[in-house]
């Protein structure tokens, strides 16, 4: 027997789900960054998509018959596709949400929160946590679509500071931090979503960074 295909978790929302406004609809599956991610790693690790409509970093959202609460679903999710050897986290849109928190600052506990389940986690075996990415999503842009605009007021400057918060959370916890704003953009048909390109174009970027902590 050879040694084990390394794994990847990718942690998110509607971002990494692959909601396309247009539509609105889902994305191809081809088009969605995990999968971008799994085809530049050419068969050297295996990428779980684990997307979530929705999903917070660590609040409760009772509007949707899921639990969007990233915090408290991680642990299961950590369980069922162990052992893991890396995981990619992109999450904080949905934070900022006035009714769900509104505040960058918010988005940035939350996200320390899921590191601190990471690194404590009852992995089977004994096994040893994964290594640790922190995404910040792509900034949520203006809109003229009523219902995105009026579920995100203040949205736009907040989430501008999801970078900077993330950006200094990994340093001060050894995580490492790739700013998704480097290579994409919101659709401003809805201000928050993504169109094919900038959601592939994430996985993309996140290859070397993939393949320079796994060692592949």
């Amino acid at each position: 027997m050879g040694p084990r295909m390394k794994t990847i978790l990718c942690y998110g929302d509607s971002l990494t789900w692959g909601y396309n406004a247009v539509g609105p609809s889902r994305h191809a599956y081809e088009d969605r960054w995990p999968s971008a991610l799994e085809h530049g790693l050419a068969g050297k690790a295996q990428v779980i998509a684990e997307g979530l409509n929705g999903r917070t970093t660590a609040f409760d959202d009772w509007l949707a018959g899921a639990d969007r609460n990233g915090a408290r679903i991680l642990p299961s999710i950590l369980m069922t596709h162990a052992p893991l050897d890396l995981v990619i986290i992109m999450l904080g849109a949905n934070d900022m949400k006035p009714f769900i928190c509104g505040h960058a600052i918010g988005a940035k506990q939350g996200m320390e929160r899921l590191i601190d389940i990471i690194r404590g986690h009852d992995y089977p075996f004994g096994g040893r946590p994964p290594q640790i990415v922190i995404v910040a999503p792509p900034a949520i842009c203006p809109t003229n679509e009523p219902d995105f605009a009026a579920m995100f007021p203040g949205g736009v400057e907040e989430s501008r500071k999801l970078a900077p918060f993330y950006r200094r959370l990994a340093e001060l916890t050894g995580c490492t931090f790739f700013d998704a704003n480097s290579v994409a953009k919101t659709t401003p048909l809805d201000g928050i979503h993504l169109d094919a390109e900038n959601t592939r174009v994430i996985g993309t970027a996140l290859v070397p960074i993939a393949t320079r902590l796994l060692g592949l």
